[in-house]
């Protein structure tokens, strides 16, 4: 067993296939990919290749709920495993990963809640404004905190979001700032609106509802990593409901109700490199059309 959780099912690599009608009526569909918790190091070749595998896709719209890094030696191998996506427009958040290098910890304190920051001191200090730069050459917009707007083959997807919520970075009050200047700049043009988030607390699913999101993307959870076989996971390392530590929901606040993406990731802390019952994947979303009416 313990064979298999660190050296097959880490590299078991998937595509999960959702469908999701939020796309104005009379929309062309599209197609997105969702990347999330890549936690790249540079010498995983087996996960660089399926990256640059995945651009067969051929994705309309790519979201990345980020933790990409995974080591502070992993942005100059990230950007070329993504250079396949150059010119694919797309929307990014971070994780904490995004800033600071992973450190080892015991695995057996997730049991007792959501993970700890630890002092900075201890960490690596990663290169976010080089991996941003990255992400921009490609393509993509920042929404950590704001909200951005590009149009896809006819359709104007906008999007908000907020930076990493399980360190408390997120700043909802300039997320909304952002967004009621993006709507207003938009006017009355039909669209679809994304909430995007890289950790699903409750507190940032209830506001993205209030906001008015079409749907929710997010990771951070890694699928609980550990799962009872067909059982949920285990833990989730923040406060959402085990059932919905990965794949598509709803989630419901105030009389309204979105659907809610939580990707399991591609890759996990170099120093808790296992996987049971939750193989890393990347996520095809096709928008489609809602039915009138």
């Amino acid at each position: 067993m313990a064979t298999y959780a660190t050296a097959i099912e880490p590299r078991a690599f998937r595509i999960r296939h959702e469908t999701l009608r939020v796309l104005p009526p009379g929309a062309r569909p599209l197609t997105l990919l969702h990347l999330a918790d890549i936690h790249l190091a540079p010498w995983q070749e087996a996960k660089l290749d399926w990256l640059e595998g995945l651009a067969w896709v051929e994705p309309d719209l790519i979201v990345n709920t980020g933790d990409s890094l995974g080591h502070r030696d992993a942005l100059p191998v990230l950007a070329d495993a993504l250079r396949g996506f150059r010119g694919v427009p797309g929307f990014y958040v971070h994780g904490s990963n995004d800033v600071y290098g992973p450190v080892l910890k015991n695995p057996l304190g997730y049991f007792g809640g959501p993970s700890k920051l630890a002092s900075a001191g201890d960490h690596d200090r990663l290169d976010t404004a080089g991996l941003e730069r990255a992400f921009d050459e490609l393509g993509w917009l920042d929404v950590n905190n704001g909200a951005r707007a590009i149009e896809v083959r006819g359709t104007t997807i906008a999007a908000f979001g907020v930076s990493d919520p399980h360190r408390a970075w997120d700043r909802l009050d300039e997320t909304e700032a952002a967004l009621s200047r993006m709507r207003k700049a938009l006017g009355d043009a039909p669209r679809v609106t994304l909430g995007i988030t890289h950790a699903p607390y409750r507190r940032i699913l209830d506001a993205f509802v209030d906001l008015g999101a079409d749907a929710i993307l997010a990771g951070h959870t890694h699928g609980g990593q550990v799962r009872v076989p067909g059982g949920p996971a285990i833990v989730t390392n923040c406060d959402i409901p085990r059932r919905q530590a990965s794949g598509l929901s709803s989630w419901a606040h105030e009389g309204r109700s979105v659907p809610l993406n939580v990707s399991q990731g591609i890759g996990s802390s170099i120093f808790a490199p296992f996987r049971l019952g939750t193989p890393p994947e990347a996520v095809v979303v096709s928008l489609e059309p809602r039915d009138v009416g």
